[in-house]
């Protein structure tokens, strides 16, 4: 009973955060260029202080230059930039938001996302995963 009342409070705090988040001013936005015309992008929100946006930092990163020219693959903190949570509808961080080549968002997920299932959405967007250099 103790662990769940420990959770609820974890997850009321962040809702709570979350929301004023949405309602404070912030600086304008950098994203009206996003979602990438004519190419599927991937738009991660969170923060740099979020621990699984943390964990989910490499990954990003080995996918832009895996990517490169095929997906375009971008992060945008939440925290930095509080008017992002409200644009985006973001109830929790991390959050991926799918776009498809006409700029239509096609899939959204809240949490980690792994590598693996990262590239199974962009290939269902039809993505072609790139080939493994060789050894």
């Amino acid at each position: 009973m103790k662990l769940f009342r420990s959770t609820l409070f974890m997850v009321l705090a962040l809702a709570l955060s979350l929301a004023l988040l949405a309602a404070a001013p912030g600086p304008a936005s950098a994203t009206e260029e996003l979602p990438v015309k004519g190419m599927v992008t991937l738009v991660d929100l969170g923060a740099d202080k979020c621990i699984p946006c943390r964990m989910m930092a490499p990954i990003l990163d080995e996918l832009k230059i895996e990517y490169k020219g095929k997906a375009a693959i971008v992060f945008l903190d939440v925290w930095k930039d509080r008017s992002l949570a409200a644009q985006y509808g973001i109830r929790a961080i991390p959050t991926q938001v799918f776009y498809d080549k006409q700029g239509r968002e096609a899939f959204r997920h809240e949490g980690f996302l792994s590598k693996e299932n990262i590239e199974l959405v962009l290939t269902k967007l039809g993505v072609e995963k790139p080939k493994a250099p060789a050894k």
